[in-house]
């Protein structure tokens, strides 16, 4: 009770401090604005040993041409990554495609994408929003696999349909997903609200994801489950090109990282940036104000 009122605190604190000081803060987890501030940090986790996947930050774009737009820039985006020889795969966001002006207006935006994703031989990963685009993205999904393999989604811990989604998409042997808890609010009916129930579930996935040789991006900060997952890996003795740990950029891991390359495990850093970064920043903490306690730490260093 008292974490949740302290939270929602920092929450309403955040909106009232001068726009520097929370750039300030949003530094350490958004990789600037610009296109070339974001190619400069993939380059830089390249050169540690991780894999990125990059984002435009945004989302519900409100007009056909700003959703048609931000596609033009994900298009250049695999460009760069081609000549730069980076080791870079982009996720994106159905509504910031245009999936809220409609279904077509969000597969011709994915396509066209797809289509620089192919011609640059790369990956796209359609990230999962709230569960009202659930059965869209699953569907832009399948949409993409007829066109081509090298594409993957998300699926969320947190939400009860999960495990049967997982089932169904898993009768694709090249089935490729992100496992994560999930950050959106969403209703008891639909969505597990106790974290050990939801960390349940997560595990629940995983092991699915590992008996069934589906490849999996492990998305997680959770030290439960990062421990967890080194058991199943060891007990069901699975192969380290099955599978791929997954972190946010810039949320300390306390050695994890290190622990991941030295076993010899692929680590890829999701790397967010873009104008949208104070809108986005906030949004976040509306969605889980957990994350307030990293903006608090690091308000406490600064």
């Amino acid at each position: 009770m008292i974490q949740s009122i302290i939270n929602h605190f920092i929450i309403s604190l955040t909106k009232l401090l001068p726009l520097s000081f929370v750039r300030m803060i949003a530094g350490r987890y958004v990789a600037g604005e610009k296109q070339p501030d974001a190619l400069q940090i993939v380059e830089e986790l390249n050169n540690k040993g991780y894999s990125v996947t990059i984002d435009i930050l945004g989302e519900h774009s409100k007009t056909s041409a700003t959703a048609q737009a931000v596609t033009e820039q994900y298009i250049n985006l695999y460009k760069f990554i081609q000549v730069k020889n980076l080791d870079c795969n982009i996720s994106i966001k159905p509504t910031h495609l245009g999936l809220d002006m409609g279904m077509k207006c969000a597969q011709d935006n994915i396509l066209s994408l797809l289509n620089a994703a192919e011609e640059t031989n790369n990956f796209l990963r359609i990230d999962m929003e709230n569960s009202a685009v659930t059965d869209d993205t699953i569907a832009l999904y399948h949409k993409c696999r007829e066109n081509y393999s090298n594409v993957g989604t998300v699926l969320q811990a947190y939400l009860y349909r999960s495990e049967n989604d997982l089932k169904i998409l898993s009768q694709d042997s090249n089935f490729n997903f992100r496992l994560c808890k999930g950050i959106y609010r969403e209703n008891a009916d639909i969505a597990i609200q106790d974290r050990h129930k939801i960390n349940a579930n997560f595990i629940t996935l995983l092991r699915l994801a590992f008996e069934n040789n589906i490849y999996i991006a492990i998305a997680t900060h959770d030290l439960y489950l990062l421990e967890t997952a080194y058991e199943l890996i060891a007990t069901l003795n699975i192969p380290s090109d099955q599978f791929e740990f997954q972190v946010l950029y810039g949320v300390p891991m306390s050695g994890w990282l290190q622990k991941h390359l030295q076993n010899g495990y692929k680590v890829r850093v999701y790397v967010p940036f873009g104008n949208d970064w104070y809108d986005y920043s906030l949004r976040r903490l509306k969605e889980n104000p957990n994350i307030a306690r990293y903006v608090l730490k690091n308000m406490i260093r600064r």
